[in-house]
């Protein structure tokens, strides 16, 4: 892995801790300033398609409350805060010029963090695809990439001069496996020759858009991706199972890292696909865009996942919404990432659980579990940089209670909680615990 002359140093580099949301997930005022609507945005008026029934249209009302939520991070004594931008916000319908009055919001943002000693992490896309695009095929459609490459200029022209760090996509798998494969996320699609083609033209997009924003850079920048990555393992003694792994791995983790990092898809998931008589779209000159260096690697990491030959197993502690808590496969993860795609920088982008948060008469929520879940995955990557994980950042999953996609308004992720009739923030046990943590690395 070689790094571009126009990226800063990759020597050591403080340490980060941050907090994480995204733009549909708390911002609400979807209908505001010009802003058109996003196959999020459709996607909740299925019906049936959200656990119950509800919007993101108010949510955390996020776009009417940033400036204290931004003295709210800055209590946290964090010192980066992972936001993304709404695409449909800042170029309606996803053609075209930049909308002043959207872009205006997460210029105000920028400068609001950064007068609290906070540093901005830009996230361009966390799966609010304008409709029209979706309408015009999608990240299936190879134009979406060439659209996504246009937005991401409009974004960085206007924002690079304060913001050091650009994260282009989040979590491609999901984009294009839930979105486009199992119909569980916007758009509902439920197509898997339409779903890989969409995973390469979100690669594509991704390349396209590092290329176009550091063409137009004037400083020195980071550039990155982020990808939802986990451990795939078998049940012991059982060969099903082992090659269930594989394939699961192959399609979860090896599709994206070795396209990104060693610009070529895996022989083995090819074939896999082969099988399945699905080709990826790959044109000429695709996999050196896909491929160029990376300066950083976002890794949103829940759990690990083991496998017999019927499908998943899910034993010993679990959160809220069923998922195993595998704090010793966060440290085995980056381990593997440093072994096996050396020199490439991660930063923890997304980490947290949601478990059943009782609030007290005030507000206040006593979630010890969530606290020692986090204190755990905190060990867990002190664990991997002792062996020679090279982790640059810890961010936590999520800064605030939001609208959990698909799930609706019911679990409960953030280390602050929101009471959405109200709309009144109040930091869980949590938020304290992580306050401590920082302060107890830092000092």
């Amino acid at each position: 892995m070689s790094f571009r002359n126009d990226s800063p140093p990759a020597g050591p580099a403080p340490f980060r801790w941050g907090v994480a949301t995204s733009a549909f997930q708390i911002e609400g005022a979807t209908g505001a300033d010009g802003r058109t609507a996003s196959i999020w945005d459709t996607f909740t008026r299925r019906p049936g398609a959200i656990g119950d029934g509800s919007t993101a249209d108010t949510a955390c009302d996020h776009y009417r409350r940033m400036p204290q939520d931004v003295a709210l991070i800055a209590g946290l004594g964090v010192d980066t805060y992972r936001f993304s931008v709404s695409w449909p916000r800042v170029q309606p319908g996803g053609r075209g010029p930049v909308n002043p009055a959207g872009i205006g919001f997460y210029d105000r943002l920028v400068d609001e963090l950064l007068a609290h000693g906070v540093d901005p992490w830009v996230t361009l896309y966390h799966w609010d695809l304008p409709q029209e695009l979706e309408d015009a095929g999608g990240w299936p459609h190879r134009d979406t990439a060439y659209r996504f490459a246009d937005y991401a200029e409009l974004v960085f022209a206007a924002l690079s001069d304060r913001v050091e760090v650009w994260t282009t996509i989040n979590e491609p798998w999901c984009v294009a496996t839930y979105g486009y494969a199992d119909g569980i996320h916007a758009p509902g699609r439920q197509d898997f020759p339409a779903a890989m083609a969409a995973a390469h033209h979100l690669l594509l997009g991704h390349g396209l858009a590092v290329s176009a924003m550091r063409a137009a850079a004037t400083r020195p920048h980071r550039f990155g991706i982020t990808l939802n990555l986990g451990n795939v393992l078998a049940v012991p003694d059982d060969e099903a199972a082992a090659e269930a792994a594989r394939c699961a791995d192959g399609l979860n983790n090896r599709l994206y890292l070795d396209a990104l990092v060693h610009g070529r898809y895996p022989a083995d998931v090819l074939a896999d696909l082969a099988e399945r008589g699905v080709a990826l779209p790959i044109a000429d000159g695709d996999m050196a865009v896909v491929g160029q260096p990376l300066d950083v690697l976002g890794v949103n990491y829940y759990f690990d996942a083991t496998l017999n030959a019927a499908g998943e197993v899910r034993t010993g502690p679990l959160t809220g919404l069923g998922w195993p808590v595998t704090p010793s496969g966060l440290t085995e993860l980056l381990l593997r990432l440093s072994r096996d795609y050396p020199g490439l920088p991660l930063v923890i982008t997304e980490n947290g659980a949601a478990f059943t948060d009782e609030p007290d008469a005030d507000g206040y929520v006593e979630d010890t579990g969530r606290a020692a879940f986090l204190q755990a995955h905190v060990d867990a990557v002190d664990a991997a940089l002792a062996q020679g994980a090279d982790v640059r950042g810890y961010f936590v999953w999520s800064l605030l209670d939001n609208f959990e996609w698909g799930h609706g308004y019911g679990p409960r992720f953030g280390i602050v909680r929101v009471d959405y009739t109200t709309q009144q923030r109040t930091l869980k046990a949590s938020a304290h615990r992580y306050r401590e943590i920082i302060a107890g690395r830092r000092s």
